[in-house]
């Protein structure tokens, strides 16, 4: 039995996003979004910003994945695919992003919905990996999903360096034994440069997702239908 885990989770997020905290967050992205807009790099404008406010490293973050360009925005959106398109052909699955972001949302760890309407997590894992007892359920609500939209072939593709990703790849294979669909996992180097290549891709990371041919939502579409309870915050 995996060890019982809240992937994503801190207790001090309850100061860090207050009702509070929430209003200078909002008012720091519109800031920082202003001046990416007129062609200021993001690192240096998010330090800038985040310095002024003193925030903490998990603000930054925040700040850091929430916010795009008008031009980023505009891309990503023609770039999104509709989920009856799911049953259209093979789906490319960047693993680690959409896995996390869900343990994350069952684990009530803080996510965040990025100007662009994709959903991104905090948790940070840099390299490490390890499976919790939330990834089987993590995984079943993505076969679940991909099953009643007639979804019938998936690569996950899993960035071998990091660790416990064989691990990784067993438990997504585990879990589809006994549903219609095909499913392959690829240990690669850098899921990243194949994925951003591709058509019909599923992630979240903004550099695959502003590189890549199009991409399925289906991190927020998942937690919107299954998780209700996720702590999904949106700085507006």
């Amino acid at each position: 039995m995996p060890k019982e885990s809240r992937r994503g989770f801190d207790e001090n997020d309850k100061r860090w996003f207050s009702q509070k905290e929430l209003s200078i967050l909002t008012k720091a992205k519109e800031e920082v979004e202003w001046l990416i807009n007129r062609e200021y790099k993001l690192d240096p404008v998010v330090t800038f910003i985040s310095n002024r406010y003193q925030f903490s490293n998990r603000q930054r973050d925040c700040i850091k994945r929430v916010v795009c360009t008008n031009e980023q925005k505009e891309i990503r959106k023609s770039k999104v695919l509709s989920i009856d398109k799911l049953s259209e052909g093979t789906i490319y699955i960047d693993g680690f992003n959409l896995i996390i972001t869900l343990e994350v949302a069952l684990s009530k760890g803080t996510l965040i919905v990025g100007s662009d309407d994709n959903i991104r997590d905090l948790a940070g894992l840099r390299g490490t990996y390890k499976v919790i007892n939330k990834t089987e359920e993590a995984l079943n609500l993505i076969y679940k999903f991909l099953e009643e939209n007639n979804c019938k072939s998936v690569i996950f593709y899993l960035d071998s360096p990091v660790s416990n990703s064989g691990n990784l790849k067993y438990k997504i294979l585990e879990c589809v034994k006994d549903r219609n669909i095909d499913v392959n996992v690829e240990l690669v180097n850098n899921a990243d440069v194949i994925l951003e290549k591709l058509d019909r891709v599923v992630s979240s990371d903004a550099v695959i997702i502003d590189k890549c041919i199009s991409y399925f939502n289906l991190s927020k579409i998942i937690i919107e239908k299954y998780i209700k309870n996720a702590n999904a915050i949106k700085l507006n």
